[in-house]
């Protein structure tokens, strides 16, 4: 018999800056989660669509409930964690310049960063970064979001 596989959500919490550059969020899992820097991430509840899922992580893991907007990257991919098939989308989700951020026990520290500094020396597996690489393009080929 095949197993369930487990939805989950990645939501890259992003601002955008005066200059019309991005800052990315990458937090730090709690040594007993594994210690690793991402994003926010978690599961998807019964009844609950992929997107109300990314807000209700970002404010339950954050504490930020004033969302801009989120953004779908329309890329998911699937992984096998502790012998559970996973399936994660994911999505970015703007905060306000001023956003404070109230972290959970989940993690430890965050920092704010440039994508390629999040790519090069956070983010460690390759969903993470290139979730992030399709929030980028998005962003620079929208030019939304105060992107010139």
């Amino acid at each position: 018999m095949k197993q369930r596989t487990r939805n989950q959500v990645e939501a890259i919490v992003f601002k955008t800056l005066p200059s019309g550059d991005h800052s990315f969020l990458m937090l730090k899992r709690a040594p007993q989660r594994g210690g690793f820097w991402q994003p926010v991430t978690g599961n998807v509840e019964e009844g609950e669509t992929f997107e109300a899922a990314a807000v209700r992580e970002v404010q339950e893991e954050l504490g930020i409930t004033d969302i801009v907007r989120l953004i779908d990257t329309e890329y998911s991919y699937e992984f096998t964690d502790n012998g559970l098939d996973q399936f994660e989308r994911i999505f970015g989700v703007q905060v306000p310049l001023n956003a404070e951020v109230k972290l959970s026990s989940e993690h430890t520290e965050y920092r704010w960063t440039m994508k390629d500094e999040a790519i090069d020396s956070y983010l460690k597996y390759p969903g993470n970064k290139e979730g992030l690489r399709r929030l980028h393009q998005k962003l620079t080929e929208s030019n939304e979001g105060g992107s010139q």
